[in-house]
């Protein structure tokens, strides 16, 4: 696919995106209703609505491309595909339950073990990330379209981390340590890397966790915006694997976070 298709498609997307978003909010309104899943995470009607109307425009489209999502995907079924999508429709899902405003909608394609194109959406703070090349990724905020670019936009000498969890590993604070890092910060789900694609925040660092659908959106439109990113051993951080296992992550703002 060239430059020209891949921002037809993005493109394509956002008013799903924006509707999706509005759809979760008002399912959240109404009262969810929650399943526990096999493997102990839970799951609500809004994950479900939000994948089918995610899935049903994608579909349109881009017909004749899988589409693999958390809520349908068969894990028995090895991913062998070449070009696929990879849809988190909430990622965050506990974070939405508990009414918190930091859960995300995602899609992503991803080309020959890279997501090429991805959108993110944050509907409780009305934002809507999207991109679809190298140097082409934009945040969507108050009906205005703004291209970001990793610009750093804490202070000089002020390098933020963000982390999943409140206390990281000794492994993940020694990574932050060798960036200088000077403060921590906790966020949930893919905004992560949308706000490093900003230049919100700086670095983070995870060891192996979640699949693959919960980064694809976020690392494209970090990397396109010009983040670098790899695993904690500095390997490319690839998809299309057969189990869809995330392995370590590292996502810096700038090779010098203090540029």
């Amino acid at each position: 696919m060239d430059k020209n298709e891949l921002k037809h498609i993005a493109e394509g997307l956002i008013e799903t995106f924006q509707q999706a978003g509005k759809e979760s909010i008002k399912l959240y309104d109404e009262g969810l209703k929650i399943e526990i899943k096999k493997d102990k995470s839970p799951v609500s009607n809004g994950d479900l609505i939000v994948n089918e109307i995610i899935s049903k425009k994608i579909s349109v489209l881009t017909p004749s491309i899988k589409i693999i999502s958390e809520e349908t995907v068969n894990l028995n079924i090895k991913n062998t595909s070449n070009i696929f999508w990879l849809i988190d429709p909430i990622d965050g899902t506990k974070e939405y339950i508990a009414g918190k405003d930091e859960y995300t909608i995602n899609a992503a394609l991803v080309i020959d073990k890279v997501p090429v194109l991805g959108l993110v959406g944050v509907p409780k703070k009305n934002r809507l990330f999207y991109s679809y090349f190298p140097g082409e990724s934009y945040l969507i905020e108050k009906d205005t379209v703004k291209k970001i670019c990793c610009e750093k936009l804490q202070p000089k000498g002020s390098i933020v981390a963000l982390s999943s969890v409140f206390k990281p590993s000794d492994i993940i604070l020694n990574k932050l340590k060798e960036n200088n890092v000077t403060s921590i910060v906790k966020m949930a789900s893919s905004y992560k890397f949308c706000v490093i694609a900003t230049g919100e925040y700086d670095i983070y660092a995870a060891r192996e966790r979640a699949n693959e659908w919960d980064y694809a959106a976020g690392h494209a439109v970090a990397q396109n915006a010009g983040a670098i990113i790899k695993t904690l051993d500095e390997k490319p951080f690839l998809y299309g694997k057969e189990d869809y296992r995330n392995p370590s992550l590292l996502i810096k703002r700038s090779k010098n976070l203090n540029d």
